[in-house]
């Protein structure tokens, strides 16, 4: 029992997909010579489904709880292609997903659980993506990545199967994020 909410410790959690060892393989051999000040550490490399950003325990706990109802089948599911976020000020660059059904389906049900739980979820369209990468668009060599780019826009990754979804925790240090795996929920 803890004194009210001047006692909770909130944790910043979000829920992912972990990418197989021949997918990280083939994403860090895609970040070679990266133009890029901050290329995510291949262990941190995952596909987010749903962020969840500062929460209590209280809630995550029920979100806990709605992610292990979840019904889902397992699917096959392929990276490709390269793209950045931020328009004219990019701030991240990622390596794309083929389309899947089943993948937005997964998300949907990981998106409605958590706002059942009571966690405000960003209502921003479901953009499937691995970030390979941090920018600063004021200090980007934005010819030298368009070269980057370019030159692997036919980027594919081996298949992989998804069996699992899973909870995580971000703490951010000043070597940037680390993650914490704190529960794993089975696909069908």
């Amino acid at each position: 029992g803890g004194s009210g909410a001047a006692g909770r410790a909130m944790i910043r959690a979000f829920v992912a997909l972990s990418l197989p060892e021949p997918v990280l393989d083939a994403l860090a051999a895609l970040q070679q010579g990266m133009p890029a000040p901050r290329v995510v550490p291949v262990e941190n490399l995952h596909l987010t489904l749903a962020f969840l950003g500062e929460v209590d325990e209280t809630a995550l706990e029920e979100a806990h709880h709605a992610f292990q109802r979840i019904a889902a089948p397992g699917f096959d599911l392929r990276l490709s292609g390269l793209g950045m976020f931020g328009g004219a000020r990019p701030r991240a660059l990622y390596a794309g997903v083929v389309e899947s059904a089943p993948l937005r389906h997964l998300q949907g049900k990981v998106e409605t659980a958590a706002r059942n739980a009571g966690i405000a979820i960003d209502a921003r369209r479901f953009v499937p993506h691995v970030t390979l990468a941090r920018l600063n668009a004021a200090r980007l060599d934005k010819p030298r990545m368009a070269h980057f780019m370019a030159g692997r826009m036919g980027f594919s990754s081996p298949a992989m199967t998804v069996t699992d979804f899973r909870l995580l925790r971000s703490h951010l240090g000043p070597s940037g994020a680390s993650y914490d795996e704190l529960a794993r929920y089975p696909l069908q």
